[in-house]
């Protein structure tokens, strides 16, 4: 019987984005051994993200933010020494498939578009969930053409040095993968709630500002969705109801309910900002 075929690397330069990830960046790492190179931006991690990175194959650069633009996945794409001209962002707490692997494969061999949205399998409460989280992140584009623009965030009392829930932008068609990357989180449930507690500080002095529906939304769904009034209860049971989130168990609830009081901080903050209070 004759052996299989031993495919070339796929000429993908990948990037993850990472601080304190210790306890998923080997899983990341090793499901990204059909790259052609992967790095590791790596925020001075107090923990062995470096070192557990590197043991897996992966090329650490160490970033310091400067407290300006560009933030770190620009800085990425503006310094790192890529060998190719496509990219695959992830996060720490994320990884690939095979099956993801050989899409990505077929799409640089012959891309449609300039960049490509990928769904999550997204992970709560150790279940994925199937209904009432469906996101999509663009992650795999041509660094040619894409690249994030600098948002008017600096002056949030906590900012944040990476590019938070925005899109690059695009000088050309996007297109949407059919295979998903898997997000899943392992650090405990307190480091959730801690996060999304600074990014409602975030939120909220965007939603403040006169660009806010223009500049940070992702998509026109994005844009209208910044305009419905009572956010909490209507993600509540767009999620959980409409979506169907209660086939995903627990799981599916807890998660809506989560993301209802995010929306409710986000609310109750800008109403202070605009009230002429610190957040």
């Amino acid at each position: 019987m004759s052996a299989l075929p031993v495919l070339p690397p796929i000429p993908v330069s990948v990037v993850v984005i990472t601080k304190d990830e210790e306890r998923a960046i080997h899983r990341c790492i090793s499901s990204l051994g059909a790259y052609a190179e992967v790095f590791v931006v790596d925020s001075h991690s107090a923990d062995r993200t470096a070192e557990l990175a590197t043991a897996a194959g992966a090329t650490v650069v160490p970033f310091t933010w400067d407290g300006r633009y560009p933030k770190k996945k620009q800085w990425a794409l503006e310094n790192l020494p890529l060998a190719h001209d496509w990219v695959l962002y992830l996060d720490g707490d994320e990884y690939v498939t095979p099956e993801f692997d050989e899409e990505v494969r077929r799409v640089v061999a012959a891309p449609e578009h300039a960049a490509y949205d990928v769904p999550l399998d997204y992970v709560f409460l150790g279940r994925t969930l199937r209904h009432g989280h469906k996101v999509r992140k663009r992650v795999l584009f041509d660094r040619r053409r894409c690249a994030w623009e600098p948002l008017d965030d600096l002056s949030v009392e906590r900012p944040f040095e990476m590019e938070l829930h925005v899109q690059p932008t695009v000088a050309g068609t996007i297109g949407v993968t059919d295979r998903s990357i898997v997000h899943d989180d392992l650090e405990p449930l307190t480091h959730y709630f801690d996060r999304h507690n600074r990014y409602s500080d975030w939120e909220a002095v965007l939603r403040q500002k006169a660009e806010r529906a223009d500049a940070v939304e992702r998509t026109a769904r994005g844009k209208l969705w910044a305009k419905v009034p009572f956010k909490p209860l209507v993600f509540f049971l767009f999620s959980f109801v409409a979506r169907q989130g209660f086939r995903d168990g627990s799981a599916g609830f807890h998660y809506a309910l989560a993301n209802s009081f995010y929306y409710w901080q986000i609310g109750l903050k800008t109403r202070q900002l605009r009230d002429g209070a610190a957040p």
